[in-house]
């Protein structure tokens, strides 16, 4: 008979403590979702709760525009990031060639250097070049700052990943693309899937680069910064939940198809 594990059960201070450490962790949050509906448009003074944040939020074109914007830029630039970090992680990981371990390290830089460096080069870059600042700069910086995320996201996922699966495909008669599509990509969903919801999470929520590199398209970073020097008002409270429940339900979405994919695999 096989023994059974002993299970450890955590004290009365070890609770207390986990519990303090997810507080400090969600505070902030329930806070903003607390003022959400605060009945004073302010965030210095709570009232009493009321439904008028949402309400004014459905008039603020400003601020429902400035939030489109950040969602289409998320969406495109995660999507280039997500296939080039892709192909690029399948190339790496298959293929010999010179200066590939100085390609390797490179990937690294830009997720080690500050976000002012990168913005300011980016900056640099597209007034050199004589780019017109606006969405097309924007994605561009984006895919920048996304990209070795994702790698390195796809990189964990294909480390593990058996070859001679590759090679019992094409033994029985399948071609490299029907392979790569078939076979590669499908086991690495776990590490695509990953890489996005980092690299739509790092797009949603950038300041610093897009205010280099924004033009008249203002995301909501943007203009929310904007504003901290006079008033944050409640409909900025009442977006930034929307945009929390959003990301809970992206997240949830993602870890079932995780776990069902896990599923059709064992």
């Amino acid at each position: 008979m096989k023994k059974r594990k002993k299970q450890h059960t955590i004290g009365p201070l070890s609770t207390l403590y986990a519990c303090l450490v997810y507080l400090f962790l969600y505070l902030p949050i329930i806070m903003v979702i607390i003022y959400s509906f605060n009945t004073k448009d302010n965030n210095i003074v709570f009232e009493g709760f009321s439904l008028e944040g949402y309400r004014s939020l459905l008039h603020n074109s400003a601020l429902l525009d400035s939030f489109w914007m950040t969602v289409k830029l998320a969406v495109v630039s995660t999507f280039i990031s997500v296939v080039l970090g892709t192909l690029a992680t399948i190339g790496l990981h298959r293929y010999q060639f010179r200066l590939k371990g100085l390609i390797n390290s490179l990937l690294y830089i830009p997720i080690v250097i500050p976000e002012l460096i990168i913005g300011v080069a980016s900056l640099a870059t597209f007034t050199i070049l004589g780019f017109d600042m606006g969405f097309a700069t924007l994605v561009i910086a984006h895919v920048t700052f996304c990209l070795p995320f994702v790698i390195v996201n796809i990189r964990a996922r294909i480390a593990g990943f058996d070859p001679a699966i590759e090679e019992a495909a094409m033994d029985l008669g399948a071609t490299r693309l029907h392979t790569l599509r078939r076979v590669t990509i499908p086991m690495l969903v776990p590490g695509i899937i990953s890489g996005a919801l980092i690299s739509i999470t790092l797009s949603l929520d950038d300041l610093v680069i897009s205010s280099f590199v924004y033009g008249r398209d203002i995301t909501f970073p943007i203009k929310v910064y904007g504003m901290v020097r006079g008033k944050v008002t409640t409909d900025v409270y009442a977006l930034s939940t929307l945009m929390i429940l959003g990301t809970v339900l992206i997240y949830s979405t993602a870890q079932l198809i995780q776990k069902r994919l896990v599923k059709e695999r064992t």
